[in-house]
């Protein structure tokens, strides 16, 4: 009997675990990158592209399948498929596709896009994947020579163990934090039943929120996290009358931990924090809530606070009696401890990824850069940002007809001066 070779395979990081075990009809655990070109997309030259990148990203160009005990991840034998791009982003990916490749590879008209199953990586990781995939279609379509610089990786070479880490185990700290925490509010409305998923983009010059968030003393994301509390509340105060009725609002903020750690990973490396007001309490002027959110994401963006979340999660999996439970009791443990302890904590996820810096010779071939993040189970939007040339890109997925909390975010930009630029996908 002959044996196929095996691909290479890699356990799960540390925070990409809870996502096959949690995930849900409702939650698709998957997010969108994508390049819009000047000129369309060639799908033969941009297959050709995947097939000479996918060695390079034995992380990513994978299946996920599972073990006895873990979930585990695995190159897959073929390169990903290009395929034209369905009706709306981040469609759920099953585990029957998730079981062949985990990452699917898009295009229509002039735009790449990229979408990832969460457990693979997280933005930061995608977006380096993205850069260094349009910058080799760029070479074989235009015959260019672009540098290996600003996240563009050099495909002639092979992955950097410190690239397949998981940072998580190397860097926790020796002291835990709980997870004990309150519900946050979140608005409700009808849900779609067809399928369709709205997407709402608001794109403004970023000049103009920085000269904002100087007058405040604040960084860009805080200042939006302020304006989503703000819309928050407007939403609560007209669903909740009774102000002692009143949840806190919370909104959930990625960090990127490579911002602290000498970590060059291509795996998931983030964590969180998560600013609050307690309007319990009464009515928050907008000026309030920058302030207060400036002092708790700056107590929250501190090594020893990130340390001590990092060993909560990591001493669960060191733990040596839940290392030898079958996947299939660590699968509804874990979604039981998510359900209380995971989502339902917070009001929205709201991720920036920044701004996306190149080598300049590509600048000219791109007009922008997208980032679409899908809502939560429990939660009706999402909302993701990301930069590019002078421009802010801020998108609202929702999985309910209303686009209520768009309108009152957006309605507060444009009060304090922004000017937005609103596009759609409705039908």
């Amino acid at each position: 009997m002959k044996f196929k070779r095996r691909q290479r395979w890699l356990k799960l990081d540390n925070a990409a675990k809870i996502f096959p075990a949690a995930r849900t009809r409702n939650w698709t655990n998957v997010f969108r990158l994508s390049a819009t070109l000047t000129e369309d997309i060639e799908p033969s030259i941009l297959q050709k592209s995947v097939q000479d990148i996918k060695k390079r990203f034995p992380s990513i160009c994978v299946r996920l399948d599972n073990g006895l005990f873990w979930y585990y991840i695995e190159e897959t034998r073929e390169s990903p498929s290009v395929q034209s791009e369905g009706p709306h982003a981040c469609m759920k990916m099953e585990f029957s596709e998730i079981k062949k490749c985990a990452v699917r590879i898009l295009y229509f008209r002039n735009r790449i896009s990229v979408e990832f199953f969460h457990s693979l990586t997280d933005g930061n990781g995608a977006l380096i994947f993205l850069k260094t995939l349009v910058a080799t279609y760029l070479e074989n379509r235009y015959g260019i020579d672009i540098p290996h610089t600003d996240g563009v990786l050099d495909i002639s070479v092979r992955a950097r163990k410190e690239e397949l880490e998981d940072s998580f185990l190397k860097y926790s700290g020796k002291v835990a934090s709980g997870r004990k925490d309150t519900d946050a509010y979140m608005h409700s409305g009808n849900a779609i039943e067809d399928g369709f998923t709205p997407l709402i983009t608001g794109v403004t010059d970023i000049d103009e929120i920085k000269s904002i968030c100087k007058k405040y003393g604040v960084s860009v994301t805080t200042y939006l996290a302020a304006v989503m509390a703000y819309a928050f509340q407007s939403l609560q105060e007209k669903d909740v009358p009774k102000q002692k009725n009143r949840k806190p609002i919370k909104i959930f903020l990625p960090v990127n931990l490579r911002n602290f750690y000498p970590s060059t990973t291509l795996r998931n490396f983030i964590l969180y924090v998560i600013p609050y007001i307690e309007t319990k309490l009464g009515h928050y002027e907008f000026n309030e809530i920058v302030k207060s959110f400036h002092h708790q994401i700056g107590f929250g963006l501190t090594e020893k606070n990130m340390n001590a979340i990092m060993a909560t999660n990591v001493k669960d999996e060191l733990n040596p009696l839940l290392r030898i439970v079958p996947l299939f009791i660590k699968n509804a443990v874990m979604k039981a401890v998510y359900n209380l302890t995971g989502e339902r904590k917070s009001s929205i996820s709201m991720s920036n990824l920044g701004n996306v810096k190149l080598p300049a010779i590509m600048n000219s071939y791109i007009e922008r850069f997208d980032f679409i993040l899908s809502p939560q189970a429990m939660q009706p939007c999402g909302c993701s940002v990301i930069s590019y040339n002078g421009k802010i890109y801020i998108s609202f997925v929702r999985k309910i007809k209303e686009p209520k909390l768009e309108k009152e975010f957006f309605t507060t930009l444009v009060k304090s001066g922004v000017h937005i630029k609103i596009e759609s996908n409705r039908r």
